[in-house]
């Protein structure tokens, strides 16, 4: 998804916020509820982040990544696979949606079912953030990398940012640098998610 700070959201009738507005991810999540038909994210430093819709072609991908993620959480029994439309309340206090992520299903029994019904409190396991044409200029990229470290420093086990149009992917793991994989059309993660595998070409032709 495209991420851009905005001081409006896109509604049937616009919510005009002003551009130093900062909320508490409490205040958020009551703007949220007012704002269905937008899709919002919330920085650690408390601004609004508005999502612009993906193209049709990014949609297809990202159907095709959510259901692999999902037929591997099926499989295992291990894990609970979330799609874009799912706010996480992150350790930093930002709320950020991946446009796919797995949680240990130990973690996601563990919350209360308050918790479960607003953003979960916790960053998942597995972070897959998927970029939309718009995302490949070189400032998006940064925007998208920032949001990869986030995940990192959040305490996400992996994170994987994949870049259709180069059919390449930067992996995020824990305590490390990140490392770029390039012309690649599968993508096996290791340790605590062994057994994933992504097939990308499927993801690339979308």
């Amino acid at each position: 998804m495209t991420l851009t700070t905005s001081p409006a959201i896109p509604n049937a009738t616009p919510l005009r916020l002003p551009a130093d507005l900062k909320l508490t991810p409490k205040q958020f999540e009551l703007v949220c509820a007012e704002n269905r038909e937008s899709v919002l994210e919330l920085n650690a430093s408390g601004r609004v982040l508005v999502m612009t819709p993906t193209g049709s072609e990014t949609g297809s991908r990202n159907g095709e990544l959510f259901f692999q993620l999902k037929l591997f959480a099926q499989q295992q029994g291990l894990w609970k696979a979330f799609d874009s439309s799912t706010g996480f309340l992150l350790p930093d206090g930002s709320v950020l949606s991946p446009d796919a992520s797995l949680v240990r299903i130990d973690r996601w029994q563990a919350l209360s079912p308050e918790e479960r019904r607003g953003f979960a409190p916790l960053c998942p396991d597995l972070v897959v953030e998927l970029a939309s044409p718009s995302d490949e200029s070189p400032l998006a990229l940064i925007a998208l990398r920032k949001k990869m470290a986030a995940y990192q420093a959040n305490g996400a086990s992996l994170a994987w940012l994949l870049l259709p149009h180069q059919q390449t992917v930067e992996v995020w793991a824990a305590n490390t640098e990140s490392q770029r994989l390039e012309q690649i059309q599968l993508l096996d993660a290791s340790g605590e998610l062994s057994g994933l595998q992504l097939q990308l070409a499927k993801i690339w032709a979308g």
